[in-house]
């Protein structure tokens, strides 16, 4: 399950539960100007640049500035949800043909290299400073915990500002708190305060640039692609990232590392204004701001039940990696097991969105959603047993791989949100994973002191199916309901 996944939206909107509108085709690609790009999935501080389509309400944005043309397949409804039409799938050198996804992508990734250097680096120099775990810790912690209020209170302004402003905007505030942590004056409570402000803005960058996606890409399996390709970038930094930073340390003092994250997100920034359009603002001005505009969004049934989608699955999926160093020390291995352990999950996630992207078809991606998701953690059963290194890092592949169902669940979501809310959608959503997997962790550590690790892992695999099972249902009926709807709507 992608930790620093890139999920976003926003949804105003009053009356009636919306259905899903059908995308209109983009324009000439010709006739787009060239665009920047945005920070990355841990962009300031998660999640990288992405998305929004062609609206079919309010003032058209431009279309996909492209090398080669590639227009993106439209989705339509299919067996548990909209997908492409049986078509075969563009695959990911179609995504890179769009040259205002590239930019995009290279600025996700020198911000994604940011977070995770600067997060580190933080780590050591507050340990430094303090030599408290705990506050340390801490640290992390802060990733976290402020996604929710960023996510609820600033999701309203993903769709009444300029989607490159904010994108840019939220870069350079990121390089400006990380800038002040270099300060050698700078006291501990003011370090945590900055690494706070940072997990702050997050939702809003990550959710306002999953909402260009679609701007950029179009509403259909380009866009499905171009999101699996910053997660699969989101996981990769899991497994490299940590080492590029420890390699860094080595060379620098925590604090000289920092300033290098600064500059990764002032090229973030540089890029995103230079090398994106310019788009005009989703909703009027006149929309619903803070918790009105956020409950006019969780009004949809529809969209409700896909973020329950979103949300569940990584609520349950970190219980093995929160508690990976303490089975470690219950079946007494080494810390390179306990790395093997670690890597484990996120390879298993980039291998099926890998495998997914590559040789599935929409539709194909569309059938599998339900049922990769409901057994997603299923394979935690396996640590029953008490299992070595072998079995335990096969099931946390296993489970990492069936994250493949992301993809046919962001076709889903896509099509599902109006397009003037797309933003703040897209915002609670992210705000929502990052929050459950905080919650998630600190679940488990608290199960693992009344009970062996291993048995808990187990437990997650048991408690987390079925609570999978209660959220593909509701998720279900949304679609007999719009199937319904559509139906009465044809006569």
């Amino acid at each position: 399950m992608p930790k620093h996944d890139d999920p976003t939206p926003t949804l105003p909107g009053t009356g009636p539960e919306p259905t899903a509108p059908t995308p209109p085709p983009l324009p000439d690609p010709a006739s787009a100007d060239p665009v920047a790009v945005g920070p990355v999935s841990a962009g300031p501080a998660s999640a990288g640049p992405a998305s929004a389509g062609t609206a079919p309400a309010g003032p058209a944005s431009a279309g996909p500035a492209c090398a080669d043309p590639v227009g993106p397949a439209s989705s339509g409804p299919a067996s548990s949800g909209p997908a492409a039409a049986g078509t075969a799938a563009p695959g990911y050198r179609a995504v890179f043909r769009v040259r205002e996804f590239r930019v995009v992508f290279v600025a996700h990734l020198f911000s994604l290299l940011g977070v995770v250097v600067s997060e580190l680096a933080l780590t050591v120099l507050v340990y430094d400073l303090t030599r408290s775990p705990l506050l340390s810790s801490l640290t992390f912690a802060l990733g976290f915990l402020p996604y929710l209020v960023g996510g609820t209170l600033l999701a309203g302004l993903t769709d009444r500002l300029p989607p490159r402003r904010i994108l840019v905007v939220c870069d350079l505030l990121c390089a400006g708190c990380v800038a002040l942590m270099v300060v050698p004056a700078t006291p501990v409570a003011v370090l945590l305060a900055l690494r706070c402000a940072i997990a702050v803005v997050s939702p809003v960058f990550n959710g306002t640039r999953m909402a260009t996606l679609a701007d950029i890409l179009g509403e259909g399996d380009l866009f499905v692609l171009g999101r699996s390709l910053l997660r699969i970038v989101s996981q990769s930094a899991l497994l490299t990232g940590f080492a590029v930073g420890g390699v860094l340390l080595t060379v620098v003092p925590p604090r000289g590392a920092l300033a290098v994250t600064a500059t990764t997100f002032l090229v973030s920034a540089l890029l995103l204004r230079l090398g994106t359009a310019r788009r005009p603002a989703r909703a009027s001005g006149a929309a619903d701001g803070g918790f009105s505009g956020t409950w006019a969004v969780l009004r949809n049934r529809r969209v409700r039940a896909l973020m329950l989608m979103f949300w569940v699955p990584p609520l349950f999926a970190v219980v093995p990696e929160a508690l990976a160093a303490p089975y470690a020390d219950e079946i007494g291995v080494s810390t390179a097991a306990l790395g093997l352990l670690m890597c484990a999950l996120p390879v298993g996630t980039i291998a099926g969105e890998l495998f997914a992207g590559s040789f599935l078809s929409a539709a194909t991606r569309s059938r599998i959603v339900l049922p990769l998701a409901v057994t997603g953690v299923l394979p935690y059963l396996l640590y029953a047993p008490e299992p070595g290194v072998p079995l335990a890092a096969a099931a946390l592949f296993l489970a990492g791989a069936t994250g493949a169902y992301t993809l046919g669940l962001d076709a889903w979501f896509v099509a599902a949100v109006p397009e003037e809310q797309r933003g703040r959608a897209m915002t609670l959503m992210t705000a929502g994973m990052m929050t459950v997997q905080g919650i998630g962790m600190a679940g488990a550590g608290i199960a693992a002191e009344f009970a062996p690790v291993h048995a808990v892992v187990a437990g997650t695999g048991v408690l987390g199916t079925l609570c999978l099972l209660v959220a593909a249902a509701e998720l279900r009926a949304t679609e007999r309901r719009d199937g319904a709807d559509r139906h009465m709507t044809s006569r």
